[in-house]
């Protein structure tokens, strides 16, 4: 058919024209669709290492072209015996030789080790769900906890520390989930420290509660007042509460809610400044040894303090396993103690150093093994358990590095996991490589398996890098923050259903994942350039051996001679003890005097001074320090408007504290952003985009990137007048700019100004990042425009997603409503990664800008006409969608 001249050409009569430029595969099996394109103009691509695989489906594994087995480039060295296993106590051989058999509990010599025994009072289905999911019986140590005065009642609090995979949390949760079903007004909120965990703990929950009813009693004597405060459904309510999440559901919507720190102090002072704190039942602080993480510890002593000081009937389960004071802890919360050692899975510890395997079932055992492996005579040395034969190969002439491989392989060859950690990403990255190289062959129906899990990866929007993809075919994984969280998913998943055998992780994450492995490897005693400390390598070392997952476990810290010092000074240290986050070098009082004042809890001097002895910073600091420190920090607080005092000496908060607490924000972060907006209010530039962007840019974004200052020169060249003003009016200096390029030195931060200077530079350089993507450039672009990770961008955008919501808050609280406007309209931008034409089409599930682009550039443009559309009319722009996918990937 002839084309009209006056009709311009649609996406789809470009495609029939230049069919042979594009490589289109079809649509039919993918996981999800590519949302992004660059430009609204497609342009032609040709590139003849895309693969075209005509007809061939993608569900289809006798017509996909699967990763075929290669040659091992490295042979992994041999690993032998020097000393009799039968013949060494304690000792263990390799896996397919283990004979030790778990401990496992059982009901026939004790009868309260069934949770169906009346003493719990749990309801059958739940019995059986637990049932289901593995729980059939609980040890010894755990009906001893539960079965303390006043625990399962919920009159009493209780703090207990376990060893990593020894039921700790099965504790809580039998608290928790009997509180909640016994009253139907009751709500819990259990807290942990990152997303990944609050998400796996929701879907265990979910499947737990499955079925569950709550004990709803519908006595005539129950005033008709009482019953009109009880939900509605009888079901228990489970939801998860995290940054970035896209939940809509509010306090009253759930039973349990499941949260991070920050969202779970947020509900708190909801439920207080709502009246509804009454309808808090019980509160479970997983990993209660973070409370004096420098960073965000204070929010759980905050949260804490704030039950403690309400004097009402919530009852606080705190638990860790690497908690040294417990008693003190304990005195603080009021409650009970319990401190467990046990740990169903037996664990083997071992040090490596030279390719000698020394067992190290005890620090003194390894304090040993290390000072023998110092000595230069040789015959002194006692004989190694087992020797790793020096490789042949020039990349594993280290004894780390040819231990580490071989460890792995070994593992893996007997059909085993091996949880391998990493001080750096790069390291982390180099290392799966290298055990990749010597990893064995597998037959085709777990390749099949793997090309499954790279489709799935090379599905996510950041898309699958060629590193990543090289080692998932050969059975390794890679785990770090630079990563996407939506890749850190699926390769957990892939590890968990045995699809892949080795995951090589940063240090940094061990506390993150729970990713347990037959074997872990420790590759060195550095995180960073700092040390592993105590409670980091027990974490690291408790991912060895789970209950339902291995029956034995073992842990491996591969070191070099040199290192020994270091390793004695680690295995020998004591738990640090667990003290207040409200101590003056961390600042936390500032922000916990700023809620209780903004929530109302306290308006003067004495209930300010009751409430201080309700922290744990009282039980551990002089009275009479506290109380001048206490007096200064009100002062400070009052010097920069964020509370006032009336003539009687009440403190009353301001707006600004209200919209600091509000947001989420430090006391010094929120009057940070006032005097940003306060500046932008009186000089806005509107005739361009990236003075919004610059406003809602996330104002802390350590570990997303530095700056590069090349990069940033060029980006700036780039900008037009309305760019540059912006320039001018934050603050940013061209000339210093080109400067830090020139120099290749980082940004000063001695003091205070020189800290806020380097914050807004930092921010006008993410904003560049985040007009890209609200610009429908693809994240990978993104990444190989800036030279960082595509994790890292995808981070970028989600830390970002979370600032605006709280940025919004805070402009709704201080009442600018045009700041508040234009906000809202950037984030449904970034959300949807799309300029502003597209936004209607951003909201139809999974379908983002390069989907929205092309649907646009065919004349769909409304939710109504996609709606309408035939299946003949939009399949031929899914695929072209694909095709336009694969050229990205194909350009790197």
């Amino acid at each position: 058919m002839a084309q009209n001249a006056d009709c311009p050409l649609t996406s789809i009569d470009r495609l029939r024209i230049q069919q042979q430029v594009y490589n289109i595969h079809t649509n039919t099996g993918g996981k999800r669709a590519f949302e992004h394109i660059s430009s609204g103009e497609l342009q032609p691509y040709r590139d003849d290492s895309v693969p075209s695989f005509g007809k061939a489906s993608a569900l289809d594994p006798s017509r996909r072209r699967l990763p075929q087995p290669e040659h091992n480039r490295l042979t992994a060295s041999s690993i032998s015996n020097t000393i009799d296993p039968c013949n060494h106590a304690g000792s263990t051989v390799v896996p397919s030789q283990k004979t030790q058999l778990p401990w496992n509990p059982t009901s026939s010599l004790n009868p309260l080790l069934n949770l169906s025994h009346s003493r719990y009072g749990l309801p059958e289905p739940l019995i059986q769900n637990l049932a289901s999911l593995g729980i059939k019986y609980i040890y010894p140590w755990q009906s001893s906890c539960l079965l303390g005065r006043g625990l399962l009642t919920g009159e009493k609090n209780l703090v207990y520390t376990a060893p990593t995979g020894g039921g700790k949390s099965l504790v809580a949760d039998v608290l928790m989930l009997k509180r909640i079903l016994e009253n139907p007004r009751n709500k819990a909120i259990l807290v942990l420290p990152y997303v990944a965990l609050v998400q796996e703990k929701v879907n265990w929950l979910r499947r737990a509660v499955d079925g569950v009813s709550k004990d709803i009693e519908v006595s005539s004597q129950i005033s008709e007042a009482k019953r009109r405060k009880w939900p509605a459904s009888r079901s228990v309510r489970v939801v998860g509460f995290f940054g970035g999440s896209k939940s809509r559901a509010t306090w009253a919507d759930v039973d349990i809610a499941v949260c991070t720190f920050e969202k779970a102090n947020m509900l708190v002072n909801t439920a207080i400044e709502q009246c509804t704190i009454d309808d808090l039942g019980v509160v479970v602080l997983d990993e209660l040894h973070m409370i004096d993480d420098d960073h965000r510890g204070y929010l759980m002593e905050l949260l804490a303090t704030k039950l403690l000081s309400l004097e009402r009937s919530v009852q606080i389960v705190g638990m860790s396993a690497t908690l040294p004071n417990t008693q003190l802890l304990a005195k603080w919360l009021d409650a009970k103690y319990y401190e467990s050692k046990f740990k169903p899975i037996a664990v083997d510890e071992y040090l490596v150093c030279d390719n000698l395997i020394y067992p190290t079932s005890t620090s003194s055992a390894f304090f040993r093994a290390a000072t023998q492996t110092c000595r230069t005579d040789s015959s002194q040395l006692s004989t190694p358990y087992r020797t790793i034969d020096a490789s042949t190969h020039k990349e594993l002439n280290s004894p780390v590095k040819n231990a580490v491989v071989a460890l792995a392989v070994e593992t893996a060859s007997e059909g085993y996991g091996a949880l391998i950690f990493c001080g750096s990403r790069q390291a982390c990255q180099s290392t799966a490589l290298l055990v990749s190289k010597a990893m064995p062959d597998c037959d085709k129906a777990i390749m099949e398996r793997r090309q499954d899990i790279i489709d799935d990866l090379r599905s996510t929007l950041v898309g699958l890098d060629a590193a990543l993809e090289q080692t998932i075919s050969r059975g390794v994984g890679f785990h770090h923050a630079g990563l996407a969280s939506e890749k850190r998913e699926i390769l957990a998943r892939a590890y968990d259903n045995r699809i892949i055998s080795v995951v090589v992780a940063t240090c940094s994450l061990a506390a993150g994942i729970n990713l347990p492995a037959r074997r872990v490897i420790l590759q060195g005693v550095r995180m960073g350039y700092d040390p592993i400390g105590p409670a980091m390598l027990r974490q690291m070392r408790g991912r060895a051996g789970r209950k339902g997952k291995d029956e034995v476990g073992e842990s491996f810290l591969c070191c070099q001679s040199n290192e020994l010092d270091e390793v004695m000074q680690l295995l020998q240290a004591d738990l640090p003890r667990v003290e207040s986050s409200m101590k003056p070098e961390k600042r936390g009082i500032k922000r916990a005097l700023l809620e209780v004042l903004t929530v109302r809890l306290a308006t003067h001097k004495t209930a300010i001074n009751e409430y201080i002895r309700r922290t744990l910073l009282y039980h551990s600091m002089d009275r009479g320090k506290l109380s001048r420190w206490v007096e200064d920090t009100l002062n400070d607080l009052q010097s920069v408007g964020q509370i006032q005092v009336d003539a009687i000496g009440s403190y009353e908060a301001t707006p600004l504290a209200r919209a600091t607490v509000g947001s989420c924000m430090t006391p010094e972060d929120g009057v940070f952003v006032h005097d940003e907006l306060q500046r932008a209010l009186r000089a806005f530039v509107m005739d361009g985009e990236l003075h919004v962007f610059y406003m809602f840019t996330p104002i802390n974004i350590w570990g997303i990137g530095e700056i590069n200052w090349r990069i940033f020169r060029d980006e700036i060249e780039r900008l037009d007048e309305s760019g540059m003003r912006v320039l001018e009016f934050v603050g940013i200096s061209p000339a210093f700019v080109n400067r830090m390029a020139n120099s290749g030195k980082q940004l000063p931060e001695d003091d205070e100004e020189q800290r806020r200077v380097a914050r807004v530079y930092r921010r006008l350089y993410a904003a560049f990042q985040l007009r890209d993507l609200c610009n429908e450039v693809p994240i990978p672009s993104v990444a190989r425009k800036f030279e960082i990770p595509r994790g890292l961008v995808q981070t970028l955008a989600q830390t970002c997603e979370g600032f605006a919501a709280g940025m919004i808050q805070f402009y709704d609280i201080m009442g600018w409503g045009m700041l508040k406007s234009v906000l809202e309209h950037m984030s449904d931008r970034l959300k949807a990664g799309a300029r502003a034409d597209l936004l209607d089409l951003a909201r139809i599930p999974f379908v983002k800008s390069r989907t929205a682009r092309v649907f646009w550039e065919n004349g769909m443009r409304s939710l109504r006409t996609v709606a309408e559309a035939e299946a003949k009319d939009l399949v031929p722009l899914l695929l072209l969608v694909k095709g336009l996918v694969t050229a990205i990937e194909a350009s790197g």
